[in-house]
């Protein structure tokens, strides 16, 4: 009887890790791919009853019927704040009859930072880096004039607050032709990235959203919060829809790439 337990608890184990494989899959860091893998029409039913979480080695793990959960790397998912692990199993406890990733951002960040930045937060701080080489808010639009001044609105303040709070002073320029930016500045900026791995890979996935790590770093810092940074990533999308009228498809992409910066924001702020 007691072997035939323990076949029966392994057995739902290795359900429970090939469930969550099919559902999340890789669990890649790059928000779009990970949104085009959470998009996959095949959705797996609930196999759990209830959502919960209990202290653990790093923090907080997150427990389907009082069961660790693993990331698709076979990692234990522990988040390192309570506030986080609650909100994660939040997202678990709402699966109704199916489990729908695209629901799930907090779920897919977290597995994406433990398994794609914990053991490599310096290289990808260096990945963020890059993004100060060229970043969006480098490079402003010659005409027309109500463009410019959009982005001016949104973008000068950033720029300007960069080079108060951190001596970071950038190089605008008209147009899309390549800038070299000051060594000076782009290593003020580097040295502002944050060395937590968790705050790293949020602001990784930040970054990447937006295209832009002065925005991710104003996101970071309390510059700016989720509605400003989002609307300050989109002026050039939100004057073209604007001028020639909303777009269902665009609509639905730019909400899908909202929650997922919600869900970095809430990391950076925990």
């Amino acid at each position: 009887m007691g072997l035939l337990l323990r076949r029966t608890k392994a057995g739902r184990h290795s359900e429970m890790r090939e469930l969550f494989d099919e559902v999340f899959g890789k669990s890649p860091l790059d928000p779009n791919e990970s949104a085009r893998e959470s998009s996959r029409p095949v959705l797996r039913k609930r196999f759990y009853k209830t959502a919960s979480i209990a202290p653990a080695s790093g923090g907080y793990a997150i427990l389907l019927d009082g069961r660790g959960v693993r990331t698709p790397a076979k990692r234990p998912l522990v988040a390192p704040q309570q506030t986080i692990a609650e909100s994660i199993a939040a997202e678990w406890e709402a699966q109704v009859e199916s489990i729908d990733p695209a629901t799930m951002p907090l779920t897919r960040l977290a597995n994406s930072i433990i398994d794609g930045v914990t053991d490599r937060s310096s290289e990808v701080a260096d990945e963020i880096a890059k993004y100060l080489g060229s970043d969006l808010l480098f490079y402003r639009a010659e005409h027309p004039e109500g463009l410019v001044a959009r982005q001016a609105q949104h973008w000068d303040p950033v720029v300007t607050w960069m080079s108060d709070e951190f001596g970071a002073r950038f190089v605008l320029a008209a147009g899309v032709m390549h800038v070299e930016q000051p060594a000076s500045a782009i290593a003020a900026a580097r040295a502002a990235l944050p060395r937590d791995p968790w705050k790293v890979g949020a602001l990784h996935v930040a970054t990447t959203l937006m295209g832009s790590a002065l925005l991710g770093l104003a996101l970071a810092y309390g510059r700016l919060d989720v509605p400003q940074a989002f609307s300050a990533a989109n002026v050039d999308e939100d004057w073209n829809l604007d001028l020639w009228g909303r777009d269902e498809s665009i609509a639905a992409r730019q909400a899908a790439r909202l929650k997922d910066l919600e869900a970095a924001a809430k990391m950076l702020g925990a």
